[in-house]
């Protein structure tokens, strides 16, 4: 195939690492062909750095995506990208995120629709590479894909049979990671522990400790066959900071990293029990999962209860099923070459959710408290056909998804939607390796199925239209991609959590551009470098602007592999200030740049030194900011102000890892 058809079909670039024992550790990025801005982050990242906070692996994953903690840890992550902020992954499109093919966006989920918490049973240590589609172009994901996918897939294996990491680093922070790997003919298997405690930064120390399990056994039956069952277990426990009134900590009335209730935080106990078999062109997965989920929140301190104050619990007890099927099959279509891949999904989602008012972490009576049961199944087909001796790549694919939501007592309503897909490639010239590419891709969200029963006027799944277009390239030592983006919306979700409920406020619209290279300086230093830049984003409606997310994010990263036995990286990420309210444009959240360092040396056959430095110089920045009415005490005036989490400080840690036992 031409090569520059072959960079826009599967565009993968496998970075490897000598480890100590002499054996190759990988970590694959994949842009599929409907992404041809490909990633490349270095492979330090997942097999040297040190992470200090579980977020960072979405952080490092760049690609535009822009991360913050939205209560100083423990909590799941605040997600913006394409000028559209979605909460915790889960509406105005969505950010959906798989792990070995199980869905962590949870619907209808006590703290907001598609929330994410259930990622953090994710070990660095364990994965095996991460696909990342730009956009809904592909037809295999549906719910929550409307601004991308991230597929994590975790190791069969580990390559030593040992693998041991200790660290230590300021804030009374420590983790350790165990695992065992044994050597067995046509059998892959593995055992890790994960643990780790910090107090952060904060004067109410966050006391943020996790526990995880993972086991994997994969199985070889034959030729091309396979079957394997994972584990995974995890438990955490934090206090949080809150959301502070940046004017008192401004005043110097309140520390910035103070806090206001030093009674929230949570407490989250998950397992997931998933097998899996595959033979040729098929594939089939299943899983079943059991959390527990309570949330303690201040949102608002005594403005709406000047008398015992807002505190409230958000609670999930959740039961989830899901199974996934797909075949992929090479054929001739009128005598082209071509792939078909189809398939189907079924998620099934049996939820006690509510909402309590709270005096400490007691509950004094029930807002909200529901027993939902929301049902999702799907099926899709997408075809790629190659024409001009691979210079032409031609795809559609369509999807359909169909929903069941019920709530006990209160009653049951569907919804049902098609999603298209097309993708178009052209690689004018023999001998110049440029391709020309354009994507389609219609993606949904669903909506929390108490909005759903409750407001049965109101839209059932939110609806996402995405186009692109670019140019990318690759010539020896240097990578480049460009594309342009239009992003149609058909409703904006906003989130009330004070009372459990989304307010709907309209379709919008969204354009702008992205960049990214990669420049192999030599055959040990790579850089590495990507923005996205949204020229608008707004309700076509109205003409306001969307808010709450930024319209500019870049990263870049300088690394260095395996040289004299030291490999680092110096990474840098950047966002512009951004709005925070529609009628006043002079209430903006500032931007931030940080940079992060990371150095590992091995010192012999097997042992390892890491070292991490997170925000390297120290930046004093807010990772979220949010605008809206609080009273910071009982009579306190109830004012519009914004609220902020603050990042963290200059966060250094140490450590060792020993790989050992040849397989």
């Amino acid at each position: 195939m031409h090569r520059g058809a072959s960079l826009l079909l599967i565009s993968t670039l496998a970075l490897h690492a000598q480890v100590a024992t002499g054996e190759r550790e990988t970590v694959t990025v994949t842009a599929t062909a409907a992404d041809t801005a490909t990633e490349q982050p270095e492979k330090e990242v997942f097999n040297r750095t040190l992470f200090t906070r579980d977020d960072q692996v979405l952080q490092l994953l760049n690609a535009g995506i822009n991360v913050g903690q939205h209560e100083g840890g423990g909590k799941s992550l605040e997600i913006r990208r394409f000028g559209y902020n979605m909460d915790h992954g889960g509406v105005n499109g969505g950010l959906k995120i798989l792990l070995d093919g199980v869905q962590q966006n949870q619907g209808t989920q006590g703290h907001g629709q598609g929330y994410l918490g259930s990622l953090k049973t994710l070990s660095p240590e364990l994965v095996q590479e991460v696909t990342i589609v730009n956009g809904p172009f592909s037809a295999e994901y549906g719910d929550f894909s409307g601004l991308g996918v991230v597929h994590i897939r975790q190791r069969e294996s580990l390559p030593q049979r040992y693998t041991a990491r200790l660290q230590g680093g300021n804030f009374n922070s420590g983790r350790g990671f165990l695992g065992f790997s044994p050597d067995v003919q046509r059998r892959d298997a593995y055992a890790a522990y994960d643990g780790s405690y910090s107090d952060g930064p904060f004067l109410n120390a966050s006391g943020y400790r996790r526990d995880n399990i993972n086991g994997n056994y994969t199985r070889t039956l034959g030729r091309d066959e396979k079957f394997g069952i994972r584990l995974i277990g995890g438990r955490n426990n934090f206090t949080s900071s809150g959301q502070l009134p940046l004017d008192l900590v401004s005043s110097g009335q309140l520390d910035r990293f103070g806090y206001l209730d030093p009674t929230q935080g949570g407490r989250v106990k998950l397992g997931t029990l998933s097998a899996y078999y595959s033979k040729g062109g098929f594939k089939l997965d299943g899983f079943v999962s059991r959390s527990l989920f309570d949330l303690y929140s201040n949102f608002t301190y005594f403005a709406v209860n000047p008398l015992t104050g807002d505190a409230i619990q958000q609670h999930d007890s959740r039961l989830q099923q899901g199974l996934n099927s797909q075949y992929t099959r090479s054929h001739k279509l009128f005598g082209r070459e071509a792939n078909m891949v189809s398939g189907g999904n079924f998620h099934d989602n049996q939820i006690n959710v509510g909402l309590y008012s709270r005096e400490g972490r007691n509950p004094t009576g029930a807002t909200t408290r529901d027993n939902a049961h929301v049902t999702n199944g799907a099926g899709y087909a997408q075809e790629t056909v190659s024409l001009l001796k691979g210079r032409l790549l031609i795809g559609g694919g369509l999807r359909y998804d169909a929903f069941r939501y019920s709530l006990a007592n209160a009653g049951t309503l569907m919804a049902g939607r098609w999603q298209g897909k097309a993708t178009l490639a052209y690689a004018p010239w023999h001998d110049v390796p440029v391709t020309l590419h354009a994507n389609y891709g219609r993606g949904i969200n669903s909506v929390d199925a108490r909005a759903v029963v409750y407001r049965p006027d109101q839209p059932r799944l939110g609806v996402t239209d995405f186009f692109q277009s670019g140019i990318s390239s690759a010539l020896g030592r240097f990578s480049l991609s460009a594309d342009g983006f239009l992003i149609d919306r058909s409703n904006e979700q906003v989130y009330i959590p004070d009372d459990g409920t989304f307010e709907l406020q309209g379709p919008t619209r969204a354009y702008g551009f992205e960049a990214k290279s990669t420049v192999n300086l030599t055959s040990r230093i790579s850089l590495t470098g990507g923005l996205t830049k949204v020229g608008n984003a707004y309700f076509k409606d109205t003409r306001l602007a969307v808010t709450n997310a930024p319209h500019f994010v870049a990263n870049a990263a300088l690394t260095v592999s395996q040289w004299h036995g030291w490999s680092g990286s110096l990474r840098m990420r950047a966002i512009n200030h951004y709005a925070l309210d529609q009628e006043d444009p002079s209430i903006l959240a500032a931007g931030h740049t940080v940079f992060d360092f990371a150095l590992a040396k091995q010192v012999r056959r097997g042992a390892e030194l890491n070292f991490t430095v997170d925000n390297l110089v120290n930046r004093n920045y807010y990772e979220t900011r949010n605008y809206g009415t609080s009273a910071v005490a009982p009579g306190a005036p109830i004012l519009s102000r914004i609220h902020g989490t603050p990042g963290y400080p200059l966060t250094f840690a140490a450590g060792i890892t020993f790989r050992f036992g040849e397989k």
